[in-house]
């Protein structure tokens, strides 16, 4: 049996497991995105922009912006204490300020507003490196069958990788 994770250590492996199975996850932010920090209910974390990250006008892209929406979404769902973060159902993206060039570092923070047996709710907030509001974003996910396959909150399916404790 797997041994029950500290939501940043969990969450962790979650973000291990898109970038080792997921097909847009690792291809657009890749290394370039770490989660920062990690508590029931909210993860931080923060890209690299890179030149793959941006448009043709050298700025951050909306659409990386928006998978982030999407990625967050779900590490705000594992923070929770589930592994399978569920299936999207209603994504939104606000952008406010610009969010940045290459070179320059974005910061989000995804919060769990409400968990609830069939839908999760969660907002999204990004930073750019002045500090501004660049963009925010909710994501709602359908987590039924994530709760399912969850037998104890915050313990990762047996053969999971784990994140390496730091």
């Amino acid at each position: 049996m797997a041994q029950k994770l500290p939501p940043l250590r969990f969450v962790r492996s979650v973000l291990k497991s898109f970038m080792a199975e997921s097909g847009l996850e690792p291809r657009l932010l890749g290394p370039h995105l770490r989660v920062t920090n990690a508590v029931a209910g909210k993860v931080d974390f923060e890209l690299d922009i890179t030149k793959d990250h941006t448009n043709r006008l050298k700025i951050l892209h909306g659409g990386t912006i928006a998978s982030m929406v999407d990625l967050g979404g779900s590490l705000a769902v594992a923070s929770m204490g589930l592994y399978a973060t569920g299936v999207s159902t209603d994504l939104n993206v606000t952008y406010l300020s610009g969010g940045g060039k290459v070179g320059d570092k974005i910061s989000a923070t995804a919060v769990c507003d409400k968990m609830g047996k069939t839908l999760a709710y969660t907002s999204i907030t990004f930073r750019n490196a002045q500090g501004e509001l660049a963009a925010r974003g909710s994501h709602t996910k359908y987590v039924t069958q994530a709760w399912k396959a969850q037998e104890t909150p915050f313990t990762p399916p047996d053969g999971a990788e784990i994140e390496e404790d730091k």
